[in-house]
């Protein structure tokens, strides 16, 4: 058997109340939205990978692009994969904009981290 990537797709997230310059929820919404733009048919109709169980096997690797990778929780943004064996890698990236800070909602600064995600789906054929 041979693993081979199925599909990479790409996503944004943002987080428009960067709180401490955490960029977990805009990595979260990047997965989310990489992964929300997809059907992947192909799983199932020629893969035959059918049940969640079966789903498990296929390997999900992320790339998140972080204006502050070390400010990311790891465990959180896998827990946005629903299936699958899956894998992180954060690098240095993203985009940072001037927003508006609400004290209010516990902004702690006037600053929108932006994260860019790239999913890709291998499976072992």
């Amino acid at each position: 058997m041979t693993i081979k990537r199925f599909i990479v797709q790409v996503g944004s997230g943002t987080d428009q109340h960067g709180h401490e310059n955490d960029c977990t929820n805009a990595a979260i919404k990047a997965i989310k939205n990489a992964i929300s733009d997809n059907c992947l048919t192909g799983l199932i109709e020629i893969c035959d990978l059918r049940t969640p169980k079966q789903l498990l096997q296929m390997k999900v690797h992320v790339k998140i692009g972080a204006p502050f990778p070390d400010k990311l929780d790891k465990k959180k943004v896998l827990k946005a994969i629903p299936f699958g064996e899956k894998s992180l890698e954060v690098v240095k990236g993203g985009l940072l904009a001037q927003c508006v800070q609400i004290e209010e909602l516990g902004d702690t600064s006037n600053q929108m981290i932006i994260c860019n995600a790239a999913v890709t789906v291998s499976v072992d054929l």
